[in-house]
């Protein structure tokens, strides 16, 4: 995926309110972007990192610039989750996520479950493979990429909705796109949100497919292009499933 357009750089001021960052631009202007994150942006929201911003093409709205990167001294960071689909879609499309490849349609937001959209759909003929995306942005403290950054009710419940599909005897996955190229690993954020990792064990437990991908990020784009491997707490629910399945 690249920016239609070229972005602008600055350097961070304050990010506040959630929604609102204030950069001064290598101009020396200073102005208000939205930021589209709703999460803590911890490890990668410091005052004086480096940050990159498009500008909005509708000339009517509020604020004319959105946050897209940042660069924490080492690498560029993508924040902007309205991206995270997107880049989703694009990498299973080309073929760059091999655990997904083969499916001959692909659909956007359709309804599933309790009143939810699933973000993408696979379908052949009658079989299915809902695909639930999460933009990740957290590294820990061990190194490991880390979701979610701050509680998540929302999270928790579209694993319930995975499971349900997975009993209905549909194929479910929860795919992380990882927009940062450092850690080792990828777990749950359990020192953030117990609840949330206690939900993706029973997930997995239940059938439904975790992976994580790392997008490479750059000023001129992004590709969601290189599987990042699941921590060994992730992996020994997937052993203790696989050696219950019936063979």
């Amino acid at each position: 995926m690249e920016f239609p357009e070229p972005l602008l750089t600055g350097t961070l001021v304050r990010r506040y309110q959630r929604f609102l960052a204030d950069v001064r631009l290598d101009s020396g202007e200073v102005v208000t972007a939205h930021c589209t994150n709703t999460g803590s942006l911890r490890t990668c929201c410091e005052p004086g990192w480096r940050v990159a911003l498009s500008r909005a093409r509708n000339p009517n709205r509020k604020l004319a610039y959105t946050w897209e990167l940042v660069h924490n001294g080492t690498i560029w960071i993508g924040i902007n989750t309205h991206l995270a689909n997107r880049l989703a879609e694009e990498a299973i499309r080309q073929g760059w996520i091999p655990e997904l490849a083969g499916w001959p349609q692909l659909e956007r937001e359709r309804r599933y479950g309790e009143n939810s959209r699933i973000d993408l759909l696979l379908r052949d003929g009658d079989r299915l493979c809902y695909v639930e995306v999460k933009n990740v942005t957290l590294l820990g403290d061990d190194g490991c990429i880390c979701f979610p950054d701050a509680v998540t009710e929302r999270g928790r419940k579209h694993l319930g909705e995975l499971s349900r599909m997975v009993a209905a005897g549909h194929r479910a996955v929860m795919l992380y796109v990882v927009q940062r190229a450092d850690g080792t690993h990828f777990r749950p954020a359990r020192e953030v949100d117990p609840a949330y990792a206690d939900a993706l064990g029973e997930a997995m437990a239940a059938g439904v497919e975790a992976m994580a991908y790392q997008a490479r990020v750059a000023l001129a784009g992004i590709e969601l292009r290189d599987p990042l491997p699941l921590a060994p707490s992730l992996v020994a629910i997937l052993d203790r499933r696989n050696s219950a399945s019936p063979r």
